[in-house]
């Protein structure tokens, strides 16, 4: 190839169908061919490990999410892990290079001059460059890059080879595009498209606009995050004097660090930046090194992949981590007892204790009380009855306090309090579906607990002296079902009616079932039969024994009055003192046993209060744990399960036990 072919102006597109090496000449070849070693098979690189580590966890923290967050904000990280998917499938031995800038920097000349031909049309016209142009730099045998090219829409005959052979460029594919700046729509929209498809960019600025506000915000400054996929080029150097081409370059550098543009220098990662002059090849040959390096690394890609994971990761932080770097406590041992807690005064629990123990009180003093006490409280039940009280009012006078309803308003306030809690430090997406799951699970809580509340409490075998109260049952059930199957002999209907309706009369108070409070729920309905086994509390023996007591002492006071009456009315007695002794003892001991009776009793009834609260504890959080308690739980858990994906996908070695990365300002 002749020093004319190169300079005959614009080329015809025929290069691009020539073969690099054949044109070559002899043992340039094979120099060429051996330039740059092919990659190892099956040999993966530490970093490309820790990019598909972090590809797939962004891919299953996008899975995670979908149900939590909005699509259109979990857009954009789809989107690249499409572009990394559609990269992986194309060959790594290639990487595309993009020259930006504005209108009238100079960038077709100097991809001309990278190219070592005018391959791209220059001029003053304005805008020059309708449509992105590439050059080639084959990489030997296999693959080429028409799969690259066809990824970013570069038609064939905007597609050339380059003139100039140089092993340290084979694999690039130079990208000239248009103006960023360019008043026609479509030019701006295909710099944006491609400049999202390009492994990396170099950007041409000229003295007179190299400080434009737009560029640097609008590109630079959403670019920020790729600066080790970038070349920062200030063209036209020629222009400006010795001196000023170094001020010039100091004060670039100082607006990209403001912009927070990594620079590379003093050996850390970042943007290089330097000066050329595309027209007298000032820099070129310092552009090429930088290019080939970026090149001939064949990372290049890997790196712009993961530029823009870290992009996604900044702006998706906020979304997956709180104010605090450290992952919320969640739903602590303090929260649950809490929650647990209020649910308990919800029902009250407490206070139905109190009562239980003071119904125990009641019927040990009916149980050991005095027969006077007894025939009181009798009679006034007999005037309450004539006065025309309700049943219901009569039966809880003697029965003792109705069974305990649900305070709604409590029951609120329990579950917002563990809703706060447990969302305490979370990201306002994850605290509002924690907020939801708890008051979705609230919505049947308090129908839970009703049911449970009026359902009758289970025996248990603790309780009462239950070998021979089972057996006495079982014998009595089996004894009424022989009497259903025997066959009924005719006799007096109304002395039966009659014994039944001094049955009711007669019949203890204490069993008689309440029907629950306004506003909760029936108890499920009380089996047929003597009467139901939850219904039965326990009955201490010494009770029986008490009440022997008090009869004995009754009749002793009987006995004397009996004997004092006789003495009066004039039959001879023996011992005048002895009447009078059992009367004094009588009536003196039956309210002294009774008193005895109620100080004995005050151990059990408290341990019984103590049991039944313990129950309505239970049941509360049982009801709390099945209805909030877990939903909540398997929040958090996702939650967990999404922010150790998100911290792996934002670690640049993708291992989640790495620090998740602080906030910084996101790009424009």
């Amino acid at each position: 190839m002749t020093a004319e072919a190169q300079g005959n102006g614009w080329d015809d597109g025929l290069i691009a169908r020539r073969a690099l090496i054949d044109d070559a000449p002899p043992g340039r070849s094979t120099e060429l061919a051996t330039a740059v070693p092919a990659p190892a098979h099956g040999a993966e690189a530490p970093e490309d490990r820790a990019l598909q580590t972090r590809l797939g966890a962004l891919r299953e923290l996008i899975g995670l999410s979908r149900a939590r967050l909005d699509a259109g904000v979990l857009a954009e990280a789809g989107k690249v892990l499409d572009e990394a998917a559609a990269r992986d499938r194309l060959p790594k031995t290639y990487t595309t290079v993009a020259i930006a800038g504005a209108t009238g920097s100079g960038k077709s000349t100097l991809f001309n001059a990278m190219a070592g031909a005018n391959l791209s049309e220059t001029g003053v016209r304005r805008p020059t460059t309708a449509n992105a142009v590439a050059c080639s730099w084959p990489a030997g045998k296999g693959r080429g890059g028409d799969g690259l090219l066809e990824r970013l829409a570069i038609p064939v005959r905007a597609r050339r080879r380059a003139h100039v052979p140089d092993p340290a460029l084979r694999g690039l594919i130079l990208l000239d595009l248009p103006d960023h700046d360019s008043i026609a729509p479509d030019h701006r929209e295909q710099v944006d498209r491609l400049l999202g498809l390009v492994d990396a960019v170099i950007w041409v600025v000229d003295p007179e606009k190299y400080a434009d506000a737009v560029f640097h915000e609008r590109y630079l400054r959403a670019f920020a995050g790729h600066a080790e996929v970038s070349i920062v080029v200030l063209n036209q150097a020629d222009r400006l004097p010795g001196d000023a081409v170094d001020a010039v370059l100091d004060d670039l550098r100082r607006l990209l660090d403001e912009r927070g543009i990594a620079l590379s220098e003093h050996g850390e990662p970042g943007a290089s930046v330097l000066a050329v002059s595309a027209l007298t090849g000032q820099g070129v040959p310092e552009l090429r090194q930088l290019v080939g390096e970026l090149v001939g690394g064949r990372s290049a890609a890997a790196k712009r992949i993961a530029a823009d994971v870290d992009g996604v990761a900044r702006r998706l932080r906020p979304l997956y981590v709180g104010e605090e770097a450290e992952s919320p406590a969640g739903l602590t041992q303090r929260i649950r007892e809490d929650f647990e807690e209020r649910l308990a005064l919800a029902v009250g629990a407490q206070a139905a204790g109190q009562a239980a123990e003071r119904g125990w009180l009641r019927r040990a003093d009916r149980a050991c009380g005095t027969p006077w006490a007894q025939l009181a409280r009798r009679m006034a039940f007999r005037q309450a009855q004539r006065r025309g009280e309700p049943p219901a009012l009569l039966a809880r006078r003697l029965a003792g306090d109705p069974p305990p309803a649900v305070s709604r308003p409590a029951l609120e306030q329990a579950v917002r309090e563990l809703a706060e809690d447990a969302s305490h430090g979370l990201p306002l997406p994850w605290s509002t579906a924690v907020h939801d799951a708890a008051w979705r699970g609230a919505q049947g809580l308090p129908r839970a607990l009703e049911t449970a509340l009026a359902r009758p409490p289970a025996r248990e075998d603790g309780d009462m002296s239950t070998s021979r109260q089972k057996k006495k049952g079982t014998a009595e059930s089996k004894e009424r079902t022989e009497e259903k199957a025997r066959p009924q002999k005719p006799g007096p209907p109304a002395a039966a009616g009659h014994g039944r309706r001094w049955f009711a009369r007669h019949r203890q108070p204490e069993l008689t079932v309440l029907k629950p409070p306004p506003g909760t729920l029936p108890a499920p309905p009380v089996p047929a039969g003597p009467a139901h086994p939850a219904l039965q509390l326990p009955r201490p023996g010494w009770w029986s024994v008490a009440a022997f007591g008090q009869a004995m002492l009754l009749a002793a006071q009987l006995l004397g009055v009996s004997w004092l009456l006789a003495a009066l009315i004039g039959f001879p007695v023996a011992g005048r003192w002895l009447p009078f002794a059992l009367l004094l003892g009588g009536s003196v001991g039956g309210p002294l046993l009774a008193w005895t009776c109620r100080l004995a009793a005050r151990g059990p009834a408290h341990s019984w209060g103590r049991k039944e609260e313990w129950r309505l504890r239970r049941l509360a959080a049982e009801a709390g744990q099945s209805h909030v308690l877990e939903p909540v739980a398997a929040e958090l858990l996702r939650y967990r399960e999404v922010r150790e994906q998100y911290a792996i996908a934002a670690s640049p070695t993708g291992s989640a036990d790495d620090p998740i990365p602080p906030a910084v300002l996101s790009e424009s």
